[in-house]
């Protein structure tokens, strides 16, 4: 358990935490420390002046600074991402931990109240010291953050699992060891002080005395204290917010700001959180294992590429004093160069171990700190902070991927001495590489754990060798059609990573790359194999929407401020395969007839969705239907819409059909046949209508049955 010491301890004092409070970010801090770094900030900073101004929405607005993102202007869809950098406009020192601490503008002024009841200066921010994120406090203080209780109940085994002999605790000077532990009283006793103080007669014979080790042990497993709110301080939590994903009790539900969200039962939703941290532990235990074979390897093979050099180096002196005097200041020149290649495989290797060495025992740590909070038997301390631990277990996997655990130095020195030379050519002697340099780039690596894919577009990233001694002036990426098609260049260029938007979804597309220079062009990359999303997740885009439309939750929730028709489109577009999505009425006042379909993305936005020749859609009303494309309305069907009712369209592209049904029934006939080509999802509605779009849904049951009879 001493690995995850580090664990335990406060970044600001370096010592283990006292009272924990668990930050918005899953940081912890110590509630004093929390106290001492508090920094007060501007009034134009405070929330109420945000909530007046309108430009925020959180009691906790995150400060994120010289956010910045690169895209590039190239056709083929690249783009890469810069981070955030935050530059802090409060000096900083180091805690005893080595993160940045940010002390407050002002010393704390002196109270005698605890440091959670203490009053906070107004307006105050306090920064975490792990993560540098900002955030502004509200009127609650530091009681607005939860308790957490799971890591001081490991802290205290931990803490006890270290502690020397108990001893006695009623002994006046220098205690004597404990030799029992009254249940009842909860004291230790040695002999002397249990005749003089507990003796076994009257109401004390009932006691029951055990011994010190078993007394320990009870103590920590005697039932804490039911959690409370932070909202509702004389209420137990009770309930889990999935949305919010905290415990919550029932005063939230009912009159707080969890009233609308989705809840679960507190214990099954521990029992689920428990279960995901255990299954993320099991592939950390076998990265671990993996690991510690590795160090093993790599420790072997120090004691290779020493016992390599010394043979090499009696190898190149045997040769060399053949040589006799001539050879002398060449072979001094020769041993430099050895012991340089010597020192830097070793220097290569030892780096290699001292990095793996501190991963793995972060990772051991890690571990082990997840397996104390798994014994912990508070739900709600427990789902606190379980989000967060099965995010770090799933980072620090990912962190072990293919290619940490493999050798960056070989244990063979690729060097060969020719000593058939006449002497005069004693100065043009040299080492003969076994391996010649290639005049063209080296075939570059697929770095696996950056490539990905999301919905319809793929992003891949690669790097040149480690050892490559010929630099490449850029890079090739093909990618196929999605079928097993031939290859076509989707980016030529310098940069090591690269987005490709526009593919097809549910289809699988294989890539490669390779890199060039003025020589030529370096064997393809190990090809790639990558899927793409089943089904669609999108918003509308408030980009090609027209002015007057709102939007909200997300981009998910639609209205307009008009009382004449506005168009907005989804930010996905379909050309392959079948796709359904639907779209549920929020409001509907004075009988509006909003349209639903589909449309290119230079359709009118100003008029009705199919006034145009580039929209298919099906307007309605609260009676019936119609289908409209290029201002032709046909197929009027009976039945309408009401507030609540659910619209569903069905874009079938591999049978190039439309259509549309209405409360999970078909709406007349197929809308639209032979359609091909781009299509965007498209709505268009007037100030009388909202509408809520729902995505990544599958095809329904009895469709998919009728396409496969057909």
């Amino acid at each position: 358990m001493e690995e995850m010491e580090e664990e335990l301890k406060c970044p600001v004092c370096g010592s283990f935490y006292r009272e924990p409070i668990i930050l918005p970010c899953s940081h912890n801090l110590c509630q004093a420390c929390a106290r001492n770094i508090l920094v007060q900030t501007p009034e134009s900073e405070s929330p109420q002046s945000r909530r007046a101004s309108g430009s925020g929405v959180s009691d906790y607005d995150y400060l994120d600074l010289d956010k910045m993102s690169l895209y590039s202007e190239a056709d083929s869809g690249y783009g890469s991402y810069g981070g955030f950098a935050s530059a802090p406009t409060t000096p900083c020192q180091k805690s005893p931990n080595g993160v940045r601490v940010f002390p407050p503008a002002m010393p704390p002024p002196p109270t005698h109240l605890s440091p959670a009841l203490a009053p906070v200066p107004r307006n105050s921010c306090i920064t975490c010291p792990q993560c540098h994120r900002s955030l502004i406090l509200d009127d609650r203080g530091l009681r607005g953050f939860p308790k957490n209780r799971v890591l001081e109940g490991v802290i205290d085994r931990y803490q006890q699992s270290k502690a020397a002999a108990l001893k006695c605790q009623l002994c006046e000077k220098a205690p004597k060891e404990a030799t029992v532990m009254c249940e009842q009283c909860d004291v230790f006793y040695c002999d002397p002080c249990r005749l003089r103080c507990h003796p076994p007669r009257g109401p004390l014979a009932k006691h029951r005395l055990v011994p010190p080790a078993q007394g320990r042990v009870s103590r920590r497993l005697s039932p804490r204290k039911v959690s409370t709110c932070t909202d509702h301080e004389l209420e137990n939590h009770s309930m889990y917010c999935v949305q919010c994903k905290m415990p919550v009790c029932y005063q939230c539900l009912e009159e707080g700001k969890h009233s609308s969200h989705e809840v679960k039962a507190l214990g099954a939703m521990w029992k689920l959180h428990k279960s995901q941290l255990s299954q993320a532990l099991n592939g950390l235990s076998d990265r671990a294992k993996e690991a510690k074979e590795f160090l093993v390897q790599l420790r072997s093979m120090v004691q290779q590429i020493q016992e390599n050099s010394v043979e090499f180096e009696a190898c190149l002196v045997a040769q060399c004093d053949a040589l006799i005097d001539a050879l002398n200041r060449r072979k001094a020149q020769l041993l430099a160069r050895v012991n340089k290649e010597h020192e830097h495989k070793l220097k290569v290797v030892r780096d290699q171990i001292s990095h793996c060495t501190v991963k793995l025992r972060q990772t051991t740590g890690l571990m082990e700190y997840c397996l104390e909070v798994i014994k912990e038997n508070d739900p709600s301390g427990f789902l606190q902070i379980s989000d967060a631990l099965i995010r770090r277990v799933h980072l620090t996997e990912d962190q072990w991927g293919k290619g940490t655990l493999t050798p960056r130095m070989t244990t063979d020195f690729d060097l060969s001495l020719d000593n058939s030379p006449l002497l005069q050519s004693i100065h043009q002697l040299d080492f003969v590489q076994v391996k010649a340099s290639s005049p063209v780039p080296a075939t570059p690596i697929l770095q696996l754990e950056e490539c990905c894919t999301h919905n319809n577009s793929a992003t891949l990233s690669w790097k040149q060798p480690p050892l490559s001694t010929v630099a490449a002036e850029g890079y090739i990426l093909e990618l196929d059609d999605g079928s097993g098609g031939q290859f076509r260049e989707v980016y030529v260029g310098k940069e090591t990573m690269c987005t490709v938007d526009g593919l097809h979804f549910n289809s699988t597309y294989n890539a490669r790359v390779k890199a060039f220079n003025k020589t030529g062009v370096s064997p393809y990359s190990k090809t790639l194999v990558l899927q793409t999303s089943e089904v669609a997740w999108f918003a509308f885009d408030p980009g090609s929407a027209h002015s007057d439309i709102i939007l909200s939750n997300d981009n998910l929730t639609v209205t307009c401020s008009s009382y004449d028709d506005r168009v907005v489109l989804g930010k996905t577009g379909f050309s392959k395969g079948v796709h359904y999505w639907e779209l549920t009425i929020d409001r509907y006042d004075n009988h509006p007839d909003p349209a639903f379909g589909v449309a290119r993305i230079d359709v009118m936005k100003d008029v009705m969705l199919g006034k145009d020749d580039k929209a298919w859609a099906m307007y309605v009303d609260n009676n019936r239907s119609w289908f409209m494309h290029n201002n032709s309305h046909t197929n009027r069907t009976e039945g309408g819409i009401t507030k609540g009712a659910t619209i569903g369209v069905l874009l079938d592209l591999n049978r190039k059909t439309l259509t549309f049904f209405i409360n999970n029934e078909q709406q007349g006939p197929i809308a639209f046949e032979n359609v091909e080509g781009l299509f965007f999802p498209a709505v268009s509605l007037n100030r009388n209508v909202q509408v809520t779009l729902h995505t990544g849904l599958p095809v329904p049951d009895f469709y998919s049955s009728r396409a496969s009879i057909a």
